[in-house]
């Protein structure tokens, strides 16, 4: 019996060294590696001064649209013009039928030689009545007449003259030119209708000049104010003497080739509608745009001192609003919520959330999560944050 037990304590002993030497050997292997550093692109954040651009809903409208009217009365005889297409300032447009006035032109041909040849009678005479008068041959009664008769012969010869000219008017508006350069409108009245000079069948057409054009837009009395305010507080720079550029988008997102210059600004409010009405002038020598055409005019010149600016690559949008990554000082990652501003090109300008100087993660973001450490590198595409080249407000 005894034994067997010193047997059996003999083989626990056994056990359970062999156990702590196991365990002991598993204490010596080496830890397993950590995992690499998430890899992030990032930016320190820079304040610059960046452009603002003022979006507006403009109209277009005609620099300058003149109505064609009938100037004499008669019959329309031909329509000489492509309804609907340019033309240039003198061109033919309506000829009237041009026969009463060629007859009224030779009548007052013939009534002002008649008063011409009336008008040498009497200075015949008087150039007779006033030696014969001076000689007391014939009396001072004789020669006052001559005198007289003189006189009325010679208005009547300015009297005829001015009827001449007065039918070779009416001649010349016979055939109705283009007033100006530019679009013509459709024809009101056909061949063979009577033009009356003094009721509405005068009404011929119109003629639009788009060659400078208007772009009419209006601000309201809320913005005009915020940016006064704005420009007080040195937030904005506003371009002296009003010296605004305006670019012009059309309906399809494709910008016109011309910039517009300011041209006019109403000195008052519209009552009904709270604005005041602005008017820009641009050049369209193409005749791209028409009058009545809806674009967009972007207003250029104005500045933003000392703008947060941030590419586009580093915003994040959330149930909440807008986020940015930024790397702690721990080189840890951070997630900040930020109010977002204008779009400056490719960049965001921040309103709130940030100073300036942070170092934000612009690459790697769908890798990271919340006070994770991370590797930084330079963001590979830093310059495009640099083009402060356009903005919407």
């Amino acid at each position: 019996m005894v034994r067997f037990l010193t047997s059996r304590s003999a083989s626990a002993t056994a056990i359970i060294a062999g156990l702590l030497l196991n365990a002991l050997a598993g204490c010596s292997k080496p830890a397993p590696p950590q995992p690499p550093l998430q890899e992030v692109e990032v930016i320190t954040v820079q304040m610059k001064t960046v452009p603002v651009v003022f979006n507006r809903i403009a109209q277009t409208e005609s620099s300058r649209e003149v109505q064609v009217v009938a100037r004499v009365s008669g019959f329309l005889e031909e329509i000489t013009y492509e309804e609907g297409g340019p033309l240039q300032q003198g061109d033919v447009m309506f000829v009237m039928d041009r026969k009463p006035f060629l007859a009224e032109v030779e009548a007052a041909q013939g009534e002002l030689e008649a008063s011409e040849a009336r008008l040498w009678i009497a200075n015949a005479n008087l150039n007779r009545t006033r030696p014969l008068a001076e000689a007391d041959a014939l009396s001072q009664s004789d020669l006052d007449r001559a005198i007289g008769d003189k006189k009325a012969a010679e208005a009547a010869v300015y009297a005829a003259k001015a009827r001449l000219t007065q039918a070779k008017l009416d001649l010349g508006y016979a055939t109705i030119r283009a007033p100006v350069t530019g679009l013509s409108g459709k024809a009101r009245q056909r061949e063979g209708a009577y033009l009356n000079a003094f009721g509405d069948s005068a009404n011929l057409s119109y003629v639009s000049q788009v060659d400078p054009i208007w772009v009419n837009f209006s601000i309201s009395q809320n913005e005009r104010e915020r940016t006064s305010r704005a420009a007080a507080e040195g937030k904005l720079i506003l371009p002296t003497e009003t010296r605004y550029e305006f670019e012009i988008v059309l309906a399809d997102g494709a910008v016109f080739p011309y910039r517009g210059v300011f041209d006019f600004a109403a000195p008052t409010f519209d009552e009904r509608t709270g604005t005041f009405a602005a008017r820009a002038v641009v050049e369209n020598p193409d005749s791209v745009l028409r009058p009545g055409m809806f674009v967009t005019v972007r207003i250029l010149g104005a500045k933003r001192p000392d703008a947060v600016v941030v590419p586009q690559e580093a915003v994040q949008q959330t149930t909440n609003g807008h986020v940015v990554w930024l790397v702690t000082d721990q080189g840890q990652t951070e997630r900040r919520p930020v109010t977002m501003g204008d779009w400056v090109d490719r960049d965001w300008v921040v309103e709130n959330g940030l100073s300036g100087g942070e170092t934000i993660i612009v690459g790697g973001l769908n890798r990271i999560r919340p006070g994770i450490p991370v590797k930084t590198v330079a963001y590979k595409d830093s310059s495009a944050s640099s083009k402060p080249t356009a903005s919407s407000n």
